[in-house]
């Protein structure tokens, strides 16, 4: 019990480190922006921020959901894990960490919404809000595919398919939440916001990067000695 408590809160945290990172920062507070733009009412504003969330959360959680059955279920792979699970398991930490601290540069191609597919939104009304959470979930930044990749290894060997990944759907979807609140009360308070996490983002990451790759470390000399 005391180790799927340690899991989850990992996978909270995970959760919350991913949304605070730079890129799905930006992109939070501009989708936010972008729903409560032309709307006086901040209660249109919170209820479209929650849809968002709503939508980033089920995207997180199916996409993991899948990872994780498809891992588990089909033979040849939960066999492989099985097997090799103690010995991949700390190289890969290892090279996660090292993505977390700017060791190693992943790059992913992509483009921005376009104006066509805004317009599409906008006509969804508030209920845009949900495709557009789904849609910048999986829009992933390096950061942000590295902490999730983190928390699908962490759902696959504590055998759970829903829960690790709902909590960390829950993680990502609180900080949001917060700059919903926000946008609804003072554009100038989102601004001060920003900044404050920006700084307390990057001593989050170093230390959650760097705690990973000693754990990865650990983990990789632990079996090195164990089959040796």
């Amino acid at each position: 019990m005391s180790e799927y408590l340690l899991a989850a809160a990992g996978a909270l945290w995970l959760g919350v480190l991913t949304s605070i990172s730079p890129c799905p920062l930006a992109t939070n507070i501009a989708a936010i922006s972008y729903l409560g733009r032309r709307v006086e009412s901040p209660r249109y504003v919170l209820v479209a921020g929650l849809l968002y969330t709503v939508g980033r959360v089920a995207a997180y959680v199916g996409l993991a959901f899948v990872l994780v059955t498809t891992a588990l279920s089909v033979p040849q792979v939960s066999m492989f894990l099985q097997r090799y699970m103690n010995v991949v398991l700390g190289p890969v930490l290892v090279l996660l960490g090292m993505v977390l601290v700017g060791l190693v540069g992943l790059s992913f191609g992509g483009r921005g919404v376009s104006a066509r597919f805004q317009q599409r939104i906008h006509a969804l009304g508030i209920w845009g809000a949900l495709v557009l959470g789904v849609l910048f979930a999986l829009a992933f930044c390096p950061t942000s595919a590295a902490l999730f990749f983190g928390n699908v290894l962490s759902a696959v060997k504590a055998d759970s398919t829903v829960s690790l990944p709902l909590v960390y759907g829950i993680g990502t979807a609180l900080p949001v939440l917060v700059f919903a609140l926000l946008v609804a009360v003072s554009a100038q308070a989102v601004g001060t916001a920003f900044g404050v996490l920006s700084k307390v983002e990057w001593w989050a990451r170093m230390t959650t990067g760097w705690a990973i790759i000693l754990v990865g470390v650990w983990l990789t000399v632990r079996n090195l000695l164990q089959t040796g």
